[in-house]
């Protein structure tokens, strides 16, 4: 089970996709989000990027929790496509953060 929620997902989504002018705003958000929060945003990325599939949702997770080896905020940064991967990642969980995404970039 996902210890985040959607909208977290969509800030960081929208964020990743300016990281030239994001980086510092998304590194503080980032920076913000308790343990399990992180780990479940990188089995996330992990579904996306296709190195499990979204009925690996728990190993995803527990991997994420064993095998970090640098810290989790500048992993993500340093991961390419960082915003795609999240948001197939979403979709093969059957969940989306457009709803989220378009509240965010109305301001709402």
């Amino acid at each position: 089970m996902l210890e985040i929620s959607v909208n977290k997902v969509a800030n960081v989504i929208l964020m990743s996709r300016e990281l030239t002018r994001a980086e510092g705003e998304l590194r503080a958000f980032l920076e913000t989000m308790n343990e399990d929060e992180m780990i479940s945003l990188v089995a996330i990325m992990w579904i996306g990027r296709e190195s499990f599939d979204a009925d690996e949702l728990e190993e995803a997770m527990r991997t994420a929790r064993e095998e970090r080896s640098s810290p989790t905020v500048d992993y993500l940064l340093g991961t390419p496509h960082l915003s795609d991967h999240l948001e197939n990642g979403l979709e093969a969980l059957g969940l989306s953060a457009q709803d989220d995404e378009d509240d965010l970039v109305r301001g709402g």
